[in-house]
């Protein structure tokens, strides 16, 4: 977890943004509201092992907990607000009147060791915990009526760092490590926990549970598909008929994910030829190519499309009115060189909390679009350029996985909460095939383009092997335990199928045959997706480490930061960086071999994952796209990690940037997608 040093508060009063040297520094803003609030008679915090913040208040008279935690997340931002509540009966202080902090430590402790259990509990005492586990974490007052059976806890207000953290508390009450916990709570019920913690910590040859339910969830009812188990040889001429009418396109995803079917293009980007470097290829960001156009507008530049006018007039485009400046540290030295605009938003009902995939045709005839889907069930493909919905569609549940566009690209392949798998026709969004896993598939496909096969990995703990075009299941792999949050990644040379695990492995497999290669353990659950350059693969972890690996599952080094890491590393092929966030609120800049360059604080954590692109109209500079949780962008110089840009959005933002051009997609949690513009000041001495 994040160090308190290290921790950023928003000013409420003032609209700016403070670090927080001390804890002193951030008491007064807990004792204005908390001491405002006619039930409290006073109240102190403290930053419990820095991984929790610990409010303590002394109520006067009757206290409604759930009415001052909403107090407070009205008047704080989210990473500011408590992460529990505890009511005592009077402050320690010491000899010299100040406040005891360490006896504050020790009553928090005791609380803590109140919940663990060194005898068995029996079944009643288990259930009732896992309530008030459940109630403290979630801010529901401790008089409520019992959770359902059926209550699962993201759909109840957790999120991934609440998850963690009832995983923790769980196994501390239990006083004992219980496998497999962490992905039944991210996509079981209350009753599914309940059982398997009763089962795994107090095993018992009486195994009548009072809750039946099945740890896994079976959606057989919903499609016939039976993964076949056959493996299939990449073979020339093999391709069907759909596969072999294939769209010239480029495809950019999260990360500086990159796949191009255009030899020319391709051709030109290895011979410096047709004006587009390699290096502005991969960056997905030619922002002088010869199909756009400059124009003059109040003292900017923007870049126009080959399409018309910036910003078109239909239902989705806003005005070009510039959101709301941050204000940068003070210490960074360096003025604000780009401004970033709303080009156009598009409504998909529900938080977007997948990435944005563009797809870029080699041809005019097809429209440049934006694939992406909503917890609204909800997926769109949108005009990159006017923002204009060309399709969409709901599918049977919540979306959370990144689109990937198929070999041929007329497919898009998206997974969903229900366990199905779409594939998708990338002209229209009719249904082409679904393919049935047996649980929650928030897992992002990954693409072969040597044989055309999509991975993607699951909540039943498998990653599955799909051929589109023959509508089979090539092979299933069984991950050892640990569902598969994160998404695959595929590396040609050596040909490695790359999967990360919640249960804290890092395994390679052969794309082909689906048998694995070898694998490691982090140690801690993995949300993380691997990515590697042609040298190493680099993954997240839980643990708060970035770890390196050699191809061959060697351990290159570990760059440890102050709180678990769930973005994914960006390494692009044309720089010798790596760039990843962590939720203790920087941005970290490495080198290959693990040595810090630069790290930059922003204002909160940092769960998307990072993307770099290139500026010609920035003195040449290569750039690097961030998002933290709180809405706001940020545009560094991947050099020196100075800020050369920042924007806020107006609600939290979990979905990763992409950048193509001069246009900037992401999602955000106030039901929108947003592309932005970035605009470059002609009054800016670098010009």
């Amino acid at each position: 977890m994040v160090k308190l040093s290290e921790r950023w508060v928003s000013d409420v009063w003032t609209g700016g943004a403070i670090s927080v040297l001390a804890l002193g520094a951030i008491f007064p803003r807990y004792a204005s509201i908390t001491e405002g609030y006619c039930q409290v008679e006073t109240c102190a915090v403290i930053w419990y092992q820095q991984e929790k913040l610990i409010l303590f208040v002394v109520p006067r008279g009757i206290l409604v907990r759930k009415d001052l935690f909403k107090k407070l997340q009205e008047s704080l931002p989210s990473h500011a607000v408590p992460d529990e509540l505890l009511l005592i009966d009077i402050l320690p202080f010491t000899s010299h009147g100040k406040i005891d902090v360490s006896e504050l430590n020790k009553i928090y402790s005791s609380h803590l060791s109140s919940r663990r259990c060194d005898r068995k509990l029996s079944k009643k005492e288990l259930w009732e915990r896992l309530q008030c586990l459940w109630k403290s974490l979630l801010n529901l007052p401790d008089d409520s009526s019992s959770i359902s059976k059926d209550s699962l806890f993201l759909y109840s207000g957790g999120n991934s760092l609440t998850s963690l953290q009832f995983y923790g508390d769980i196994e501390n009450m239990v006083g004992r490590t219980i496998p497999g916990l962490l992905e039944i709570i991210f996509s079981g019920s209350i009753g599914e926990v309940y059982n398997h913690v009763l089962k795994t910590a107090f095993p018992s040859e009486d195994q009548n549970l009072a809750c039946n339910y099945s740890a896994k969830r079976k959606w057989n009812e919903c499609s016939g598909e039976e993964p076949s188990r056959k493996c299939m040889e990449p073979e020339s001429g093999t391709s069907s008929q759909a596969e072999a009418d294939i769209i010239g396109f480029i495809a950019i995803s999260r990360g500086n994910g990159w796949f191009s079917t255009d030899e020319l293009l391709i051709n030109q980007s290895n011979t410096g030829q047709g004006g587009i470097k390699q290096r502005q290829l991969v960056a997905f960001s030619p922002l002088a190519s010869s199909n756009e156009m400059k124009s003059e507008d109040e003292g900017s530049k923007i870049l126009k499309s080959k399409h018309g006018e910036s910003v078109a007039k239909n239902v989705n485009i806003t005005e070009r009115v510039s959101v709301k400046k941050i204000p940068t540290q003070e210490n960074l030295g360096a003025t604000e060189k780009l401004t970033l605009h709303i080009r156009w938003k598009s409504n998909l009902g529900k938080c977007v909390d997948a990435s944005p995939l563009v797809v870029i045709p080699a041809t005019d005839e097809l429209p440049a679009s934006v694939y992406v889907g909503s917890h609204s069930h909800m997926i769109q493909a949108i005009d990159l350029y006017s923002g204009k919905v060309r399709w969409e569609r709901n599918l049977s549940d919540r979306i959370e996985s990144s689109a990937c566009v198929s070999k041929c690209g007329h497919f898009i392949i998206v997974g969903c909460y229900n366990g199905l798998v779409y594939i998708l026709r990338s002209s229209n969004g009719e249904i082409h095939w679904t393919f049935t896993t047996e649980d929650a598939v928030k897992s992002s496909a990954a693409l072969d383009p040597s044989t055309g096969l999509v991975f993607i990995g699951s909540h039943d703990q498998h990653v599955y092997a799909l051929d589109i075009y023959k509508e089979e299941c090539v092979w299933k792999f069984h991950c050892e335990g640990g569902a598969v949050f994160s998404s695959p990644h595929l590396n040609l040379v050596p040909h490695h199928l790359y999967i990360a695990t919640l249960g804290g492995l890092l395994l390679a497999v052969h794309p082909v045959t689906g048998t694995p290669i070898w694998k490691v353990f982090c140690g801690k659950p993995v949300f993380s997706s691997p990515h590697c350059n042609k040298d190493y693969v680099c993954v997240g972890c839980v643990d708060g480490n970035l770890y390196c690996f050699s191809h061959f599952g060697e351990k290159v080094w570990q760059f440890p930061t102050n709180g678990p890491i769930f973005s994914s590393p960006c390494i692009p092929s044309f720089t010798k960086e790596v760039f990843f966030g962590s939720h203790d609120y920087f941005t970290y800049c490495c080198n290959l071999e693990g040595n810090l360059l630069w790290k930059f604080e922003t204002t909160s954590t940092v769960y998307a994952t990072p993307f770099v692109f290139h500026s010609h109209n920035l003195e040449d500079k290569t750039l690097l796209a961030v998002v933290s949780t709180d809405g706001k962008i940020w545009i560094l110089n991947t050099t020196t990690g100075l800020i050369e840009g920042a924007e806020k959005l107006p609600g939290e933002v979990f979905s990763s940037p992409i950048v193509w051009g001069s246009m900037l997609i992401v999602g955000c949690r106030n039901n929108y997608v947003y592309c932005l513009d970035l605009y470059v000041s002609k009054n800016n001495k670098t010009l």
